[in-house]
Order: C-alpha cells, then sequence, then structure tokens
C-alpha cells in the first residue's frame, strides 16, 4: 500500500474497514472535561476503532517546565501502538475527532514525529462518519463486552525526528533571527492577550505572527480547500523556516497539517507552547 493521504475521507474509510493494514484511532477529548473523550469512545465509536486519550496516552505527566500537554515518552507510545496492531512503516493509520481535527492531528503530528509517514486524519471525524450513517460500535456491543477490538499485537519501533521540534532555549533566541517566522495558533484574542482562559499570564511570545488553527476547517470540521490553506500561509513564504506553538502543542499540529498540504518544508513545533514559555516568564 502507498500513496498515503495527509487528509481521507469517510466514504473512503468505509471501504476500508476490513482492510487489516488499515487501523483507525478515536482521539476526541475535551481539555474542561478530560474523561468526556473515552465515555463518548464507550457509548459509540467508529466500527472496530480503538481508542487513545490526549493526556494519558499522546502526553507525558506535567512538570514544572514543558507546557500543559508534553510530549510523551516514545517508548510507552510505541508500545501502545503495537498493542492496536500497528506496526511502525507499514501500517496505515486514521485519527478521527469531533473538534475540527484538533487532538486528531495530535496524533498524525506525533507519528510522523516517530518516524512513522503513514498516517491521515478523517475529514469531517466522528459527525461526518455519524451522520453518513456508516457502521459504528454502539451501545448493544458494548453491552455484550465488545468494546474494544482485538488486535494482533506488532512492533512499533519509533526513530525520533528531533529536528522536528525546538524548546524554550531556542525560541528564546528567535529575536536574533530574521529567518524564522514564529507562527501563534491560538485564537487572535489569546495571541493579543485579551483573554486568556487557562493559563496563568495572558500575551504571547515576542516576535510570534498569528494564524488561527480554526482557519484551516471550516465550522463543521471540514478541511478547506487547497487554495485556502496556500492563501493562509502564502505571506510567510520568505520565512527559511517556520516554527508553530499554540497553548500546549495541540491545536498548532493542525496548522502543521495545513502547511504539509500545502508542501512547505523546514517547519517546527514547539511543543511546550504558551504553557511552558509562561513557567519560565512567571
Amino acid at each position: 500500500m502507498n500513496n498515503f493521504k495527509t487528509v481521507v475521507s469517510s466514504a473512503w474509510l468505509v471501504q476500508q474497514l476490513d482492510n487489516p493494514s488499515v487501523v483507525i484511532v478515536d482521539c476526541r477529548f475535551q481539555l474542561a472535561n478530560p474523561d468526556w473523550g473515552y465515555q463518548q469512545y464507550l457509548a459509540s465509536h467508529i466500527k472496530g476503532a480503538y481508542f487513545l486519550d490526549l493526556n494519558q496516552d499522546l502526553s507525558s505527566p506535567i512538570a514544572e517546565h514543558g507546557g500543559r500537554h508534553p510530549l510523551p515518552n516514545p517508548d510507552q507510545l510505541a508500545e501502545k501502538l503495537g498493542s492496536m496492531g500497528i506496526r511502525s512503516g507499514q501500517t496505515w493509520v486514521i485519527a478521527y475527532d469531533d473538534a475540527r481535527m484538533a487532538f486528531a492531528s495530535r496524533l498524525w503530528w506525533l507519528l510522523r514525529y516517530l518516524g512513522h509517514e503513514q498516517v491521515s486524519v478523517l475529514d469531517g471525524g466522528w459527525l461526518c462518519w455519524k451522520n453518513a450513517g456508516y457502521p459504528i460500535s454502539d451501545l448493544e456491543e458494548i453491552r455484550e463486552a465488545v468494546r474494544i477490538p482485538q488486535a494482533t499485537p506488532t512492533q512499533f519501533i519509533p526513530q525520533i525526528r528531533e529536528e522536528g521540534i525546538v524548546d524554550y532555549t531556542t525560541v528564546k533566541t528567535l529575536s536574533d533571527n530574521d529567518s524564522v517566522i514564529l507562527v501563534d495558533s491560538r485564537e487572535g484574542d489569546r495571541y493579543r492577550g485579551e483573554r486568556e482562559p487557562i493559563d496563568p499570564i495572558a500575551g504571547h511570545i515576542p516576535g510570534a505572527v498569528n494564524s488561527f488553527w480554526g482557519e484551516v476547517t471550516d465550522e463543521a470540521g471540514y478541511l478547506r480547500p487547497i487554495e485556502e490553506q496556500q492563501r493562509l500561509w502564502e505571506k510567510y513564504q520568505t520565512a527559511e523556516d517556520m516554527i508553530l506553538y499554540c497553548g500546549s502543542g495541540v491545536t498548532a499540529c493542525v496548522n502543521l497539517l495545513s502547511l504539509n498540504l500545502t508542501g512547505r518544508q523546514n517547519v517546527k513545533l514547539y511543543p511546550g507552547g504558551w504553557s511552558d514559555w509562561c513557567s519560565y516568564e512567571a
């Protein structure tokens, strides 16, 4: 299998439900209610999908620095992926959520960071799938204890791409480098410091520009046309490198996905984001 796409449709995915080379992962989550995503998964999910939790699986425990969602331990995540039947470099992983790709894109980016290119995000997410009437695992199956699909464990060997991330120290020195664009992916009012619902300090990293991650999709969670993706980034074409951040390295991954679609190279993530920056500035 080849020709992996960054984003796939529900109409395509429904034809792959019996494909042993495809693994579907439910990434639904709510920051204000961390247990919500798993409860939703137990209630109903795409037929055969597994579940990965932002806090428990796709992040490490919070420490003094590193932000609200530090990158997960790669070996622990690799073990989890292998237990789900995801073989590094081979299995095609399809990630979905119901939050305009916010959490599915985190898994998309993480797998690529671990050296696994065979990963896509489901366009329109859970709502598109459900509204189309495609197969789901529902409460009736859950009552029969068919909650989590059985997989044949395999080996996932991470090949970490350290060049894809930067830390606080690197970002701190960017004021001396005109060839790098630093992009804040949060809402405009948070970027401007008019509102800060989560972190102790409002504002943005000095020198950063703003491109809200929500512009990548429409209100229904569908990817905007490639021409619109290109327009989002055309003003930064002259930059040699781009570094993206958000509050904690999650929603910035939606912008990274958008940039991937446009073919942009030399793009990195500051995983700790504003929450990590605040931990040094407070």
